[in-house]
Formats: C-alpha cells, sequence, structure tokens
C-alpha cells in the first residue's frame, strides 16, 4: 500500500514538472514561436519594411505572399490564429486590407493593430482613395517611422534597435528616390507617359514627374472589369498621345493589357510590381529594391 501511494505521488509531481513549462509555452500569446516577439503584417509591403525595422529582435510574417492580390485575400483559420498570437499588428489600411475588418471586432485586436500609412497625404482617383502609397520612397519613410513607432510601444527592450535600424533604412529610400529620379530624366520628356493595367502607380507617377494616360482596368481595385467602351476610349488616347508602352503588374493577368499593347502597335511590360513584392531572389522582395526594379523598366521601355 504504502509502495502504491509513493509511486502515485511520485507520478503526480512528474506530471506537473511536464505541464508547468508547457502551459507557459501554451499561454505566450506573443511569442513567434522561437521566442522572439511576434510582428504580423496585412500586406507583403509592410512585412518587408518591419523585417527590416525588427532585425532579429522579433519575428516577422505577412498574412499575404508575394505575388498574392490584396484585393482578393479573404480571412482563413489559419489568419486569425496569426492574428491571435501576434503581438502587434501591422496594417496598410485605406482599404486594402479589408479583410482584417472582421478579426477587429475582438478588443484585443484592436488594440494591438497599428495603421503604418498614418500621417500620408492619400491621393485620390475618381474620389476613391488610393491605398498604393508605398509607390513613392517619401511614403515609405512614413510608413517606416511609424513601424518603429509601433515595435517599440508593444515591446520597449529593443526599441534602441528598431529605432536605429529605421535611421539606417531612411537613408537608403533618400538614395533610392534620387536613383529613381535620375532614371526618368533619361527619358525625353515627351515620352513621360504612362498606361497601366490598373490604377496603382499614381504615387509613383506624382512624384517623378510622369504623365498618367489611362488604366486597362480604370479602377484602383483589380476587381473592376473594363468594358469594350473603356477599351476603344483608352486605345485612342494610346494612339493620339503616342504612348510608347503598357505597363501590367506580375500579379495580374495581363491579357487584356497585352491585346490593348497589340492592337495599338506599343510594347508590353507585364512584370512590374504593383499591388506586390517579387520572390526571394528576385532584387525585388524588397521595397526598395521593387521601386528601383520598376523604375528601370519604365525607364528602359519609354526612352
Amino acid at each position: 500500500m504504502l509502495f502504491r501511494r509513493c509511486t502515485g505521488l511520485l507520478s503526480m509531481l512528474m506530471g506537473a514538472i511536464l505541464v508547468v513549462p508547457l502551459a507557459a509555452a501554451c499561454g505566450d500569446d506573443e511569442g513567434g514561436g522561437d521566442g522572439r516577439f511576434a510582428v504580423l503584417a496585412t500586406t507583403v509591403q509592410v512585412e518587408a519594411l518591419a523585417r527590416v525595422v525588427a532585425g532579429d529582435a522579433a519575428s516577422v510574417r505577412s498574412l499575404l505572399k508575394p505575388g498574392v492580390d490584396p484585393h482578393d485575400h479573404e480571412l482563413t483559420a489559419g489568419d486569425r490564429k496569426a492574428i491571435s498570437k501576434a503581438g502587434v499588428i501591422l496594417r496598410n489600411g485605406i482599404g486594402l486590407d479589408a479583410y482584417l475588418e472582421s478579426a477587429l471586432e475582438d478588443r484585443g485586436t484592436k488594440e494591438k493593430t497599428f495603421t503604418v500609412t498614418t500621417g500620408i497625404t492619400i491621393r485620390k482617383a475618381d474620389g476613391e482613395e488610393d491605398p498604393h502609397v508605398w509607390q513613392n520612397p517619401l511614403n515609405v519613410k512614413v510608413m517606416v517611422e511609424n513601424i518603429a513607432g509601433a515595435l517599440s510601444a508593444k515591446d520597449p527592450a529593443n526599441e534602441a534597435g528598431y529605432r536605429d535600424r529605421a535611421a539606417a533604412y531612411l537613408q537608403r529610400l533618400d538614395e533610392v528616390d534620387r536613383e529613381i529620379a535620375a532614371l526618368i530624366e533619361s527619358i525625353p520628356p515627351e515620352n513621360r507617359k504612362m498606361v497601366t493595367n490598373h490604377d496603382a502607380f499614381g504615387y509613383f507617377i506624382e512624384r517623378y514627374g510622369l504623365r498618367f494616360v489611362g488604366a486597362v482596368i480604370p479602377s484602383l481595385s483589380t476587381q473592376a472589369e473594363p468594358s469594350a467602351k473603356d477599351i476603344a476610349t483608352l486605345q485612342d488616347l494610346i494612339k493620339r498621345e503616342n504612348v510608347k508602352a503598357i505597363f501590367a503588374e506580375s500579379s495580374l493577368d495581363p491579357k487584356i493589357a497585352s491585346q490593348v499593347a497589340k492592337d495599338t502597335g506599343v510594347k508590353i511590360v507585364d512584370d512590374l510590381y504593383g499591388d506586390s513584392l517579387g520572390e526571394p531572389g528576385s532584387g525585388a522582395e524588397t521595397v526598395d529594391g521593387m521601386l528601383l526594379a520598376n523604375a528601370r523598366k519604365i525607364a528602359e521601355a519609354l526612352r
């Protein structure tokens, strides 16, 4: 009898020893799975910027993958799990990540969510706000500063590192801005006209003095569809304005844009990065890399 009591007590003690660390691990909603602070982004652009600011101090992931159109995304069960475990959620806002709205009904989720585009002057097209703010490196600088502030607020122990890395990237964005300006300056003034697949490059066009002639999909969203009249009007504009090229995005089917290019006898560049970034190793997997990749292709096509 005494032996049974001792072995039973020993089993209970061993169970308690095993359960305590397990419970502690399961209860850590802000961990990234590797013990680091968990940062969740709603777009690949915000994820890329957060990785720069976070360095090794936090784990960063996005609800979207490169090449995925954010206009199409809907929350999955996996997304909701990641949202619940994140220490901070960084969103683009301006309607681009509207799929997050249902999750924000939870007070805890709302309190740890930051909109990184706060403070940016938003352009409008046909009365709608344009969410593609990252196409201007000056706007990206605001996003970086907001990200550094959000991470510092939720993970103050690593604030110095967040601020230092953000400051270094701000300098890089200034360099990129100058490089892009030089590339656009190399285009003859009469050729600085852009036709795009959808209206995703307005901030870039405004920043560097290009002229927007029109879009195949005449909308800020890829969900819209052009009518036959829209296409005919655009084709007339392309011919009348002597446009040199049509620019389509890597994340969208360029079928209609390619047909318009064929019908009007102009070049088609179908691999710009509008709503997404490039795959790892492409050179366009970072926001600064993406901006330069786009600028080089635009300059080459319009010279």
